[in-house]
């Protein structure tokens, strides 16, 4: 019986991300005994999430994040 060959079309391609040091140590502290592989592995992981939400969802949160600044320098 032949293995069957994997096709090059269907290979994932990978790009670089920079980030600063001290983030890559708060994700590394984050995901330290989590079973997450790698700071690109949670990052990745992180990108499908926001990025599986509908915009009008992240619009919202946005949104909400904005108006607790304003009640925040406001006193409230």
């Amino acid at each position: 019986m032949k293995k069957a060959k994997k096709s090059e079309e269907n290979k994932v391609k990978y790009g670089t991300i920079s980030l600063p040091i001290p983030l890559v140590e708060k994700v590394k502290k984050r995901i330290k005994g989590t079973g997450i592989p790698s700071v690109s592995a949670y990052v990745a992981f992180v990108l499908r999430q926001i990025l599986s939400s509908s915009p009008k969802t992240l619009m919202n949160s946005y949104e909400a994040k904005e108006v607790k600044a304003k009640l925040k320098s406001l006193g409230y």
